[in-house]
């Protein structure tokens, strides 16, 4: 991987919230380095399954959104985070905030606890005087990961009642059924790029088996959210939650 043009992507763009960063994928071929100042990069053509030999295999081919398989083309590209509706691309997700059958619809960043910042590691980091085989930068981005493995939650959200979509990261599955995954605010997290901070990943297992969902999946699930730490193979998750419903993603209502 290489660290600064990473870095610089999420520096620029906004890894947490905003219209989408685009993390490229690397298989080693040379990228260039972006300043804090420059627009994220955008992926090239490929699939970005095979472009990470190291995870390709972690990655599910069927996903049923196009992008795990052929993402360059597909609905998702790597760092989207979910559309407001299929005719407004460029604008993100935005909770409704209503209440729907008992579960309150919240956004990601209610997550994340208000004097916390995702971005700390990277302070004082002049990425536009680094080149990649600058050790500093490799060094940047093992600390994030670190930070944002411990990253802290917010107690006040134990026993909340909510709604939230995601994207899925596979975890166990029985079948054609899947029982467990991580839901991930952004597509391509935990398989192409490093896991999102903690306080952004939610272990979810479900009720009942969940059936035709994959790997990088849109959708909405609904449940008590717990504040629960666990670590899997794909990242840490700082919250849990027993889904009592697992639903394709479509934009909310926010009339």
């Amino acid at each position: 991987m290489k660290s600064l043009y990473w870095i610089g992507g999420i520096a620029a763009a906004g890894l947490l919230i905003g219209t989408g960063v685009r993390l490229a994928a690397h298989s080693g071929d040379e990228a260039p380095a972006v300043p804090a100042a420059a627009t994220a990069p955008q992926p090239t053509g490929g699939p970005l399954a095979g472009a990470v030999p190291a995870v390709t295999a972690r990655a599910d081919a069927g996903s049923t959104v196009a992008g795990v398989a052929a993402a360059s083309n597909g609905q998702y590209q790597v760092g989207d985070h979910l559309r407001q509706s299929p005719a407004v691309t460029d604008q993100p997700y935005k909770a409704s905030g209503k209440v729907l059958d008992g579960y309150r619809e919240i956004a990601w960043e209610s997550l994340i606890p208000k004097d916390w910042d995702a971005m700390a590691p990277f302070k004082g980091l002049k990425l536009d005087q680094l080149d990649d085989n600058d050790p500093r930068a490799d060094a940047a981005l093992w600390k994030a990961k670190k930070y944002w493995k411990d990253a802290p939650v917010d107690p006040s959200l134990q026993g909340a009642a909510v709604r939230l979509p995601g994207f899925v990261v596979s975890l166990d599955r029985e079948g054609e059924a899947l029982k467990e995954f991580l839901l991930v605010p952004y597509f391509g997290a935990c398989i192409h790029v490093p896991p999102p901070p903690s306080n952004q990943i939610i272990h979810v297992s479900s009720s009942k088996a969940v059936k035709n969902v994959r790997t990088m999946d849109a959708v909405w699930i609904s449940g008590v959210l717990k504040v629960e730490r666990s670590d899997s193979s794909m990242g840490s998750a700082g919250y849990s939650m027993t889904a009592v419903k697992v639903e394709p993603y479509t934009a909310p209502d926010n009339g």
